[in-house]
């Protein structure tokens, strides 16, 4: 269903000048949020930015969303698709209508995938390496019941998940399991409230939550310290738990290993930092490390260690059929300096 147009993207690194020296800086992930009410409620989109910039990740948001709009709806929307057009997205979050997605396949089959299909497509022509990224999203807190439903909170998001999935299995595409960490937090944290008045849309806490999710799967830490927007800090301590702790425990079920790496640091006892790198990019033809030492490598798993202070950054570089993809990760190394032995003067 991809596009079968090829392009050869190039990411940019920028530089600094620090002390007379060059160094390299990590450049932004540019981040583009598609949907209606429950990705603009509460401006979501720039509550994620102000995590990822409280946490020192360099990110730039824009969104494209607006309210009761369905697959179909936002294909009627011309400036979506200026909006895909206008930068290279390293990532695109799609959110479909919540009510669009609980149906059976055969109804999906007819009345989702060929529009959801003329926003994928889009999103590739314009960037084959662009990161799609599912937004699934929750229940209502009555569950609903209309001429033709009637399902209870819990229902209603097991059934908007098998709709994402079953999108997910269609176009390879990672999901962000939104849905399952509202839930998680609503059935063990009753003093927690994510739903504005209508008992459907976001509260506050809500879209946090959403804004945490995200963060969580797209940068694999914890939301722990960041921007907390004025909330109380007992309860968005619990949120950042439950997202992290729900989407790295199911990180392989939702697909959100794909097109990413990590890098792990540790600190060893002469001082010097070992990196632990791991790409998973399963269909690449070749891989490339640049270790910001004159370091290079090109296997898919491996350690690494700085032995001299600086801040390094760390670039993978993958070939595969969509082209040219680098990627990212800064790594310091501040060597703890330990004052000379001073001998006492002897006693006169």
């Amino acid at each position: 269903m991809k596009s079968q147009v090829l392009y050869k993207l190039f990411s940019f690194v920028f530089f600094i000048l620090v002390g007379g020296k060059v160094l390299a800086a990590e450049p932004p992930l540019n981040i583009l949020f598609i949907g209606n009410s429950f990705t603009h409620m509460n401006s979501m989109p720039k509550m994620f930015d102000r995590i990822a910039t409280s946490n020192k990740q360099k990110v730039h948001v824009e969104m494209s969303a607006k309210s009761n709009h369905t697959f179909k709806m936002h294909c009627q929307r011309p400036e979506m698709f200026d909006k895909i057009k206008s930068r290279k997205w390293d990532y695109v979050i799609i959110q479909g209508f919540s009510r669009e997605l609980i149906d059976d396949y055969n109804y999906i089959d007819t009345a989702c995938i060929p529009y959801f299909n003329e926003i994928v497509d889009s999103i590739y022509l314009s960037n084959p390496c662009t990161n799609i990224l599912l937004y699934e999203t929750w229940g209502y807190k009555n569950g609903l019941n209309d001429s033709t439903h009637v399902m209870t909170f819990d229902a209603m998001t097991d059934f908007i998940e098998r709709g994402y999935k079953y999108l997910s299995e269609l176009y390879n595409i990672p999901i962000v399991p939104v849905g399952k960490v509202w839930q998680d937090v609503t059935n063990k944290h009753k003093g927690i409230n994510l739903y504005a008045e209508d008992l459907a849309h976001p509260s506050q806490y809500g879209s946090y939550l959403v804004a945490c999710s995200f963060y969580t799967a797209i940068f694999k830490k914890s939301a722990d310290d960041s921007f907390a927007d004025g909330l109380d800090p007992v309860k968005i301590k619990a949120i950042h738990a439950s997202a992290y702790n729900y989407i790295l425990t199911n990180i392989d079920m939702y697909k959100l290993k794909m097109n990413s790496m990590f890098v792990s640091s540790e600190k060893l006892k002469n001082g010097n930092l070992k990196v632990r790198c791991k790409e998973y990019f399963r269909d690449a033809d070749s891989v490339r490390w640049d270790f910001g030492d004159g370091k290079f490598s090109n296997y898919h798993s491996l350690s690494h260690v700085y032995t001299k202070e600086g801040t390094y950054l760390i670039k993978l570089t993958v070939y595969d059929q969509c082209g040219v993809r680098v990627l990212f990760k800064e790594e310091t190394l501040k060597k703890v300096k330990v004052p000379p032995k001073t001998t006492s003067p002897p006693k006169q």
